[in-house]
């Protein structure tokens, strides 16, 4: 006789969604991208309830039709999205603020709460041109930790909003070193961080060692799985994250890597609510391909006690 099958935990802090990246989206407007309607569309009948916005002006940037477009569909918005290269000094904050209050103002007419904070490539995601250093000097660092805090500041004065850093492949802020001497030099009353299950172990980093030891400053999941064998290969070749992702590198869950039950079960354990909003990189994609992947990874989550 088999021993009986051990229950899913309850993960009753942790609430799933899912976002355009997951249906190919990485531009306001590109000819090999879904519509933004089918995207609605298609994340609700998935069976999800929350949503990212995606890059800014993929979804309409009218609060008022916005509303109303996920509001029929029954979704809700999450967070928004800012992509910010602050270890360049003060001389890049006009320009930075510039597109932050645009995004931030969205994001909070839409009852949201957060703002993912991604830091700009040092290579190009399509040519592999190096476009500076791929390490940061001391004085940039300084430049990233302060600037980072006075955005921190400035979103929670202004919007009402909690940044979210998210380390990156092919960013400044991405390998285990990195991260966290990003979070040692931050103020955890303003700057929180978005782990990406995916892109922190494609960086090589272990998503359930940061939880448990930086888990005060875990603020929001993005839930992503690698392919090891073609991670190996991308890491061996030094390929750039793009054409890395078109050799499929980020895989659909469970068949990559981390596992993610245990990192959910770790999550939960903080007991704080969370956001865990699945991203599947995906780019480009056949149009027909998002949608039964969304499904198959929600029955997934659900089986995981999500």
């Amino acid at each position: 006789m088999s021993a009986p099958r051990a229950a899913s935990p309850v993960l009753d802090r942790i609430r799933v969604g899912s976002a355009p990246d997951s249906w190919g989206v990485w531009f306001p407007d590109d000819a090999q991208q879904v519509p933004w309607e089918r995207f609605l569309d298609e994340v609700s009948e998935a069976g999800y309830e929350w949503i990212e916005l995606g890059p800014y002006g993929y979804l309409p940037t009218d609060p008022a039709v916005l509303h109303q477009e996920v509001a029929r569909r029954d979704l809700k918005v999450s967070a928004g999205t800012v992509f910010t290269s602050l270890h360049h000094g003060p001389g890049v904050w006009d320009k930075t603020w510039a597109h932050v209050s645009k995004v931030a103002t969205l994001t909070r007419a839409m009852g949201a709460g957060h703002l993912v904070v991604i830091p700009s490539f040092w290579r190009d995601d399509k040519t592999a041109e190096e476009l500076e250093p791929r390490e940061l000097t001391t004085g940039q660092w300084q430049n990233l930790t302060t600037g980072m805090e006075r955005l921190g500041r400035r979103v929670r004065d202004e919007f009402g909003l909690d940044i979210v850093v998210h380390p990156h492949a092919d960013t400044h802020i991405d390998t285990e070193e990195h991260v966290t001497r990003f979070l040692d030099g931050t103020d955890s009353g303003l700057v929180s961080l978005c782990l990406d299950t995916g892109h922190y172990s494609y960086c090589g980093g272990d998503n359930v060692k940061l939880i448990r030891t930086y888990g005060e400053r875990i603020g929001y999941l993005h839930l992503k799985q690698v392919d090891p064998e073609i991670l190996a290969d991308v890491t061996a070749k030094g390929t750039p994250f793009g054409p890395a992702v078109q050799q499929g590198v980020m895989c659909e869950p469970p068949l990559g890597v981390p596992a993610l039950p245990p990192v959910l079960e770790a999550a939960q354990e903080l007991d704080v609510d969370l956001f865990a909003i699945v991203e599947q990189d995906m780019y480009p994609c056949p149009p027909d391909r998002p949608l039964p992947i969304a499904r198959r990874t929600r029955r997934f989550l659900r089986s995981c006690g999500a």
